[in-house]
């Protein structure tokens, strides 16, 4: 575990620069001030970088305008320097916005997780006092001012916009491991890392937060970093996200463009370049929602990120990642608009596996969900090229490859399709069911094979008859050529012996 962690060194500020940024020094604590290290700023104006203007003389500071604070940093916290402030609830309602800057203050404070034994009492008073910024803001008992919104904002910025470890496969320098194989990282600091979290999002959802308020400091800067974050290994902190992400998409209107482009760019990264991204299934399922949503007819971008992004997402090797996500997307696709599904069988064609075989059952699955979704136009449209397909997957010497496209004819609606199409459907796959029950080695495969042929009959004997003739007449010209062939190099070789 210690190999998958990388701390970030936490810049010191040197002693001649301190005042120039108008940090607070410890030791100099005055009640108009937090009891905190480095971690205050009084400022004059917001317009300028740390607050207070620069070369201004620190006496020309009101004592109101050194009442206003920005975070600005997360510091790593001296034993004894939090100490546990009163309950929101027991302070006077005069003073309560300052109590709350005071707890976000608090809450910036970093530990060391990795060391458990290590400032016990302190990573307990901050679990504390998130759980009540969580508790006040989901009540709304207090209800925090604009500018404790936006210290709100960078006190959880200041937590999980940090640097993340490593992913395994680099620890390791392996490139060869299956990320399903690889060893699921878990995030040390997460008993503080899940309460943020959970702030953030009783945030955004509380009918109490304005939104055009909360854009200011929810901005396209926050959503990057956010998107950023789906790299994260830790399962649990990228559920988060996938909730947090999806409500920002649905409270903010004005980050929806932005958002679906940042995703485009994380996905084409992950097709053309890396193929290594421990998020694209929440995406995805960000995305699925986001579909589901769109209203018809359909935009001509949605369309494009069907064919430029969702179909290439096939490609990747660890497809089995994500899947179930992708093709839930997919399906969305084609069941808004049913002239999509010949565009999508087709590129479901493109990519389709050629020796992994664990992904040409998926590929079969999806190919099912799709066709459920397709009407009979669409259908004929693309029938031939995705038949000879299924006739080479009924020949699969893998079995589950086999019988998963055996499954398809179990579908009612697919054998309808294909009962309208039989004349054209059953000369492209004779053979192959044929070649099955006379040498598959798998009895399961062998049995359905047996079925799907007997259905063929039941439909139009006439055409099953025509096929077999058809077949009988194409294996006695294979015969006829092997045996010329044979008796060509049979005269071959005779000749060879005579000249020796």
């Amino acid at each position: 575990m210690l190999n998958k962690i990388i701390k970030r060194g936490n810049k010191k500020v040197p002693k001649s620069d301190a005042s120039d940024f108008g940090i607070v020094p410890s030791g100099n604590r005055s009640s108009g001030s937090v009891s905190t290290s480095n971690v205050v700023v009084n400022h004059a104006s917001r317009g300028t970088v740390a607050g207070v203007g620069v070369g201004m003389p620190s006496n020309s500071v009101t004592q109101q305008q050194q009442q206003q604070t920005v975070i600005i940093a997360a510091t790593v916290p001296e034993p004894g320097a939090i100490e546990a402030l009163p309950l929101l609830k027991d302070v006077p309602m005069s003073d309560r916005q300052s109590f709350v800057l005071r707890k976000l203050q608090v809450c910036c404070y970093q530990f060391n997780f990795i060391d458990t034994m290590k400032m016990v009492k302190e990573k307990e008073i901050k679990r504390q006092t998130l759980v009540e910024l969580v508790d006040c803001v989901q009540s709304g008992g207090v209800k925090i001012s604009e500018s404790n919104q936006e210290e709100m904002v960078k006190m959880i910025g200041v937590n999980i916009f940090r640097c993340l470890p490593p992913a395994s496969h680099e620890n390791t320098g392996s490139e060869n491991v299956e990320p399903e194989e690889e060893e699921q990282y878990l995030e040390p600091s997460w008993p503080h890392l899940q309460l943020v979290y959970e702030l953030l999002l009783r945030y955004i959802v509380s009918s109490n937060t304005d939104t055009k308020v909360a854009k200011r400091f929810i901005d396209h800067s926050f959503v990057l970093k956010l998107l950023d974050l789906f790299e994260s290994e830790d399962p649990r902190e990228r559920d988060y996200l996938k909730t947090i992400l999806h409500r920002i998409y649905g409270k903010f209107m004005v980050h929806r463009p932005f958002i679906r482009k940042v995703i485009n760019n994380i996905f084409y990264r992950f097709i053309y370049e890396t193929e290594r991204h421990s998020g694209i299934g929440e995406l995805l399922e960000i995305l699925g929602s986001i579909i589901n949503g769109f209203a018809l007819p359909m935009k001509e971008e949605h369309k494009l990120f069907l064919v430029r992004v969702l179909i290439p997402l096939h490609k990747p090797k660890p497809i089995g990642m994500y899947h179930q996500q992708l093709s839930y997307c997919i399906v969305q696709f084609v069941e808004k608009d049913h002239k999509l599904s010949d565009t999508v069988i087709r590129g479901l064609l493109k990519y389709w596996p050629v020796t992994n075989c664990q992904k040409e059952v998926l590929f079969i699955g999806e190919l099912e969900e799709v066709l459920e979704a397709t009407q009979a136009a669409e259908f004929q449209r693309c029938m031939v090229p995705m038949f000879r397909q299924i006739a080479r997957c009924l020949n699969s010497p893998h079995f589950q490859v086999a019988e998963r496209a055996l499954f398809l004819w179990n579908n009612e609606h697919i054998v309808g399709l294909i009962a309208q199409n039989r004349n054209v459907i059953l000369p492209i796959i004779f053979e192959a069911l044929e070649k099955n029950i006379r040498s598959h080695w798998n009895q399961a495969v062998h049995g359905l094979t047996v079925n799907v042929r007997k259905m063929f009959l039941e439909m139009d004997a006439d055409l099953f008859e025509d096929c077999q003739k058809q077949y009988a007449e194409k294996a006695a010209q294979a015969t006829e050529l092997e045996k010329q062939r044979e008796l060509r190099w049979q005269r071959l070789a005779d000749a060879a012996g005579q000249g020796r």
